[in-house]
Parts: structure tokens; C-alpha cells; sequence
């Protein structure tokens, strides 16, 4: 089964300080039918202005996922952890017990645009912890990177000799591809998981048992129990993408 959700279909929220647009409920957007995929909770597309942030709040039992897009995001947390995250960042942080943390553009005049994921985590209370990685483009260009794993062995088969994902309290695995015009990559679902698939850039022809598809920026697709992934990318420009494999 595979479900398209559309770019336009996304629940779009503008605070003028902020741009975010909503996978699922969020915030200000209730929707009992729209509150999950599996364990991932929130997958919010953010879009912040120069010199504006969330400040310092709370979070518990949570494993959040960022990745920065285009400009800096800077990342200040009660673990004492200060930090500059730049475009082809990913950052992962484990709430467990409680930290709280603000998110702000240092810039004067370049928005920052990041992806953020919630995930339950596999179990609760745990130790807060903070990680963060920039990838370079050569390591997900033209395949399947595995940029954030909770497991060690389906997410290793993907990484190449001296490679390490970040670690993440949960059965999920987060990739990300740059897929040049033209070349296609294939990924082969397991019957009893889930496949979240987010298209930030570019056209994305996707082929499963369930037919064609085509995708273009800020599409989704939701599959379960579908047959190998086919993905193409069919524009002149090359499409990026985050895949996500969960239970």
C-alpha cells in the first residue's frame, strides 16, 4: 500500500518569524487521523527567518532528527552543548529524561531552511544525549545513505569503510540521496516495515507493486507492505531525498 500525500496537502503554518509546513499533527494543526506513520511522530519542514528562533523549551522521551537544508541553525542545549549547524548538517538528539534546548538563525539576512523528525523512542526515560554530523555530497550522491541508524546491521550494509550514521533510540533508519537525472536506486522493503519517503528537491519517478508515481518537491509517500522500491530521478536537476525505514 502506498500513499502519496501532496505538498499541497501539507498543513501549512506561517508566524511570519517562521514558515513550517506539517507532515502530521503538529502544533496548532489537530488531526486524529493524521497523527502518526508507525513511531514517527512529526516531520516538519521549517523555513526560519535572520536573527529569529524558538527559545529555550523542553522535551521528553523523544528521539528528534534534523537535517539543515540551506543556511545555519544554531543549536544551544541544558547538556551544555553549543553548536553551528550548517547546510548538509544532520543532528540527532535523545530527549529521554528531559533537556531543553532553543533553535535560532545567526544570520542577519539568510533564512534557514531544516527538516525535523520526531520519533518515539524503544524505550523511555533514558539519558539525554546530542550528536550532529556534516555529510559531505560525495557520501549520498547517487545512493542510499544512512545518516542517522538505530540498527547495526541493515543500515551497515549501506555505509563504505570508515563511515558511521548517527545513533538513534529506535528501530528506524534515515537516508538521504542526491540522485542525479536519470539514475535510479532500488530498496528492497521488508514486508513488516514501513517506508516514509520525503522528496526536498528535484522529480522523483517511484515504482512499486502498487504502480507509477511522481513526485515533486515537498511530495511524500507513505508505503507498507509493497514490493521493491524503484526510484528515478526524471528531472534535469537532481532529486534529494530522505528515506525512512521504520517498524
Amino acid at each position: 500500500m502506498i500513499k502519496v500525500v501532496t505538498s499541497e496537502e501539507r498543513h501549512t503554518s506561517d508566524r511570519c518569524w517562521i514558515h513550517s509546513e506539517f507532515s502530521f499533527s503538529f502544533a496548532d494543526y489537530e488531526d486524529p487521523s493524521n497523527a502518526h506513520f508507525g513511531c514517527l511522530l512529526a516531520h516538519n519542514d521549517n523555513t526560519l527567518m535572520p536573527q529569529e528562533g524558538f527559545k529555550k523549551h523542553p522535551h521528553h522521551n523523544l528521539e528528534i532528527v534534523s537535517y539543515v537544508i540551506s543556511g545555519t541553525l544554531k543549536h544551544v542545549d541544558s547538556m551544555g552543548t553549543e553548536q553551528l549547524l550548517e547546510a548538509g548538517t544532520a543532528q540527532v538528539m535523545s530527549a529521554g529524561t528531559g533537556v531543553e534546548h532553543s533553535e535560532t538563525n545567526p544570520s542577519e539576512g539568510e533564512p534557514v531552511r531544516f527538516l525535523q523528525m520526531w520519533f518515539l523512542p524503544s524505550h523511555r526515560e533514558l539519558k539525554p544525549s546530542y550528536a550532529f554530523r556534516k555529510i559531505e555530497e560525495d557520501a549520498y550522491l547517487n545512493r542510499l545513505y544512512p545518516m542517522v541508524s538505530g540498527t547495526s546491521d541493515r543500515a551497515n550494509e549501506s555505509l563504505n569503510e570508515n563511515e558511521n550514521g548517527l545513533r538513534v533510540a529506535q528501530d528506524v533508519t534515515c537516508y538521504l540521496s542526491r540522485l542525479e537525472s536519470g539514475k535510479k536506486l532500488m530498496f528492497p522493503q521488508h514486508e513488516e516495515r514501513r517506508t516514509h519517503l520525503f522528496l526536498i528537491n528535484g522529480h522523483l519517478e517511484l515504482q512499486c507493486s502498487d504502480g507509477n508515481f511522481d513526485l515533486k518537491p515537498g511530495d511524500a509517500a507513505r508505503i507498507r507492505k509493497s514490493c521493491d522500491l524503484q526510484m528515478t530521478s526524471a528531472g534535469s536537476e537532481p532529486a534529494e531525498f530522505v528515506l525512512i525505514d521504520l517498524p
